[in-house]
């Protein structure tokens, strides 16, 4: 009997690892958006659930007070940042999503002109060591929902081996993150057929579950 085919888990990993160090760069650029008239009230903070996306990703490592608040500590005084915290959770899929990785970086706190955050936090994913833009960052708006989201997919060289590290980002008065979501289909895809139609609905999943009321 011919053995079942082995998933690519230990791929997906590695590339979620080096898509760790690109999304964290996310924090430093939704801290560097430009001035506005003033700051928003604060509303709503972010959450680090032990599961997302409707339980299909559950919490594998949560890197919100190393490297995120290491990143905020050197964004702290920025004209336009108040109160911020880091956020930064890894994911393992569970069940049908067996062998997916999914990676949450972002902030919450009161930032001003938080729609040009979505752009910058893609240009700070961009400028991670061994990341390369294979798909131009481009608006999304999930069907049903008011809230656009700007996605990309970068590819990660490690080991000799080109990896794709789709992600799509949200911003808004209180929160900002971007989401990678990494899977055994669209890790190798060539990355003009990735659907990050799909990945823009699993992130503001994410942004539903991820973002609650204060208090």
């Amino acid at each position: 009997m011919t053995p079942p085919a082995k998933r690519s888990t230990g791929k997906v990993l590695a590339v979620v690892g080096a898509g760790v160090g690109a999304l964290v760069l996310v924090i430093a650029g939704f801290a560097m958006v430009g001035d506005g008239a003033g700051f928003p009230e604060a509303k709503y903070r972010l959450r680090v659930p032990d599961q997302l996306a409707g339980g299909t990703f559950t919490l594998s490592t949560d890197q919100s007070d190393t490297a995120g608040r290491r990143v905020v500590e050197q964004n702290r005084n920025r004209s336009n940042v108040r109160n911020p915290t880091a956020v930064v959770g890894g994911y393992m899929g569970q069940g049908e999503q067996d062998g997916s990785r999914l990676v949450v970086s972002g902030m919450y706190g009161q930032f001003k002109n938080p729609a040009a955050a979505r752009s910058d936090m893609m240009e700070g994913a961009a400028e991670a060591e061994g990341a390369t833009v294979a798909v131009p960052a481009r608006d999304i708006t999930p069907s049903g929902s008011d809230t656009t989201l700007r996605c990309q997919v970068l590819t990660s060289e490690r080991d000799g081996t080109r990896s794709n590290v789709p992600m799509c980002a949200w911003g808004d008065a209180n929160t900002g993150a971007a989401v990678g979501l990494v899977t055994d289909e669209n890790v190798n895809q060539d990355p003009q057929d990735v659907d990050l139609a799909q990945v823009a609905r699993t992130t503001l999943q994410v942004r539903k579950e991820m973002r609650v009321p204060i208090g």
